[in-house]
């Protein structure tokens, strides 16, 4: 059902635009590619790679009313009947926010030197402006020396959907941009408190899904139906928030510290691997980012996207492009599922949508349809089509059954057959040149899976929701060796 939401909603913002890559050119860009690529062995990652895992603070964290967090819209939208799943919150989760340091021991456990998690907006600022939370910093401030402690670098999400309810309540949320300067407040406030040990940080994770599903059908927090204009200018605010939490964290922030942003791409995969087919992707991957990672990457909305959106485009200054436009230090990309499978057309925008099959596969949640080509063709078309040199998977991974066996284990290798599957395609973007420097699986263990609750499981670790026990399934065993070995068996 939400992979139906979400090429829809996609589809909807799709401007129509050329690119106009000639062969000549292309072929000159792929010797380069070539000379440039590290010279890796078979199924082996450059010496350096980052290995992380992932998750955010609603999910995992719970004590939702300690030490004087305030109320999230993810709070107040869980707590309305008919809205999750199984009926549930997140109100204790994973505990983590009283277990961490066992947490952190899992981490060192899969001996990854990297660990991205977010930063709930309200706890530090319970009414997302005015007077900041003295405690608000505290548990991460633990968190983030219990990771140093244990040889875990920390990349922190500023914004992870927890937006306060208190924005929401007063201006409307990313309806307004008064919350795109709260965020830019809050960023400031943060990174002059942690960026002499937090080196990296990202703006916002994931607007393509909270924006479109939130704002435009009432599906996620807040659960309105924006029409068309008030929703693109939602996400025209959203980006603006980007732009000035950029400027706040290279204001605030230690000297050195690298920003940018986390999105769920819109995967545009070509269906047959020719030159016109992988053009017609490139023009694809600009053309349906157009309302978020293009205009923060060019600094501009594309001349087709607000022809396509006509009356319904959103309003803006120059000084507010310029603003979104700041230069970002890397991009995140979450990679799942392929989104489009796009052939070349000779029509007007220049590539044709194809429709999936019903036989089409996909994991245990019916949206994350099967692509391991993804992993290959999005970091590659993403880096060719904005110049990206820094690039990093900030998420990947899949939901499984996750039965306890009667001997008390559990054999998930469903999720390792897809871990392996995409890894592989990642390895051979490497090695071709494109500047991929980590990968953050998602997630580390189960957690509250937003309107499916605790029903679809994410993790590397299994949690008993009951007892709160982690337990290592046989995917932690796996994602070790490839830590281990800096390489994934082809």
């Amino acid at each position: 059902m939400l992979e139906k939401f979400s090429r829809r909603t996609f589809a909807k913002l799709a401007g129509l635009a050329s690119l106009g890559l000639g062969t000549t050119a292309a072929k000159v860009e792929e010797a380069h590619a070539q000379a440039v690529a590290p010279k890796l062995a078979p199924g082996s990652f450059p010496s350096g790679f980052i290995w992380g895992t992932a998750t955010s603070a609603y999910q995992v964290e719970g004590a939702v009313k300690e030490d004087g967090r305030g109320p999230s819209i993810w709070d107040t939208f869980s707590h309305q009947p008919g809205h999750i799943a199984d009926g549930t919150s997140a109100d204790r989760a994973n505990d983590h926010y009283h277990l961490y340091k066992e947490d952190v021991g899992l981490i060192k456990d899969l001996g990854v030197k990297a660990y991205r998690f977010s930063i709930a907006w309200p706890r530090v600022f319970p009414e997302g402006t005015g007077t900041p939370n003295p405690r608000g910093l505290d548990f991460y401030n633990r968190l983030i020396d219990e990771l140093l402690a244990n040889g875990i670098e920390p990349y922190a999400t500023l914004y992870h959907w927890d937006l306060p309810q208190a924005l929401q309540d007063r201006v409307g949320g990313w309806q307004s941009s008064e919350t795109s300067k709260a965020f830019a407040d809050y960023s400031a406030y943060v990174a002059e408190r942690i960026t002499d040990r937090v080196k990296t940080l990202f703006t916002l994770n994931e607007v393509g899904r909270f924006l479109n599903f939130g704002y435009g059908w009432a599906i996620d927090a807040p659960g309105l139906k924006l029409p068309p204009k008030q929703l693109n200018q939602a996400r025209h605010n959203v980006a603006l928030a980007h732009g000035l939490s950029v400027q706040a964290i290279r204001a605030h922030g230690r000297a050195g510290t690298r920003v940018g942003p986390a999105e769920n791409i819109a995967a545009c995969v070509p269906a047959i691997d020719t030159p016109e087919n992988v053009r017609a992707a490139e023009i694809a991957t600009r053309e349906l980012n157009a309302g978020f990672l293009d205009v923060i990457l060019e600094g501009k909305y594309t001349e087709h996207f607000l022809e396509y959106a006509g009356a319904n485009a959103p309003t803006f200054t120059a000084d507010e492009l310029k603003i979104i436009g700041e230069r970002n230090d890397f991009v995140g990309l979450n990679i799942y599922a392929p989104q489009f499978y796009v052939e070349a057309t000779d029509k007007v925008p220049g590539f044709s949508v194809l429709p999936f099959p019903n036989s089409f596969p996909h994991m245990n949640s019916e949206w994350l349809r099967i692509g391991p080509e993804t992993a290959y063709w999005v970091p590659r078309l993403a880096a060719k089509v904005w110049n990206i040199d820094t690039i990093y998977i900030t998420e990947n991974g899949t939901s499984s059954v996750d039965q306890v066996t009667p001997d008390g284990k559990i054999y998930d290798l469903d999720r390792i057959m897809f871990l392996r599957n995409y890894l592989t395609q990642l390895q051979r973007c490497i090695a071709e040149g494109v500047p991929v420097r980590g990968y953050f699986l998602w997630s580390l263990m189960d957690n509250f899976e937003w309107i499916f609750g605790f029903e679809k499981r994410f993790g590397l670790y299994h949690v008993d929701f009951d007892t709160l026990v982690r337990k290592p399934k046989l995917s932690v065993d796996f994602y070790r060796n490839v830590v281990a070995r800096n390489a994934v068996d082809v």
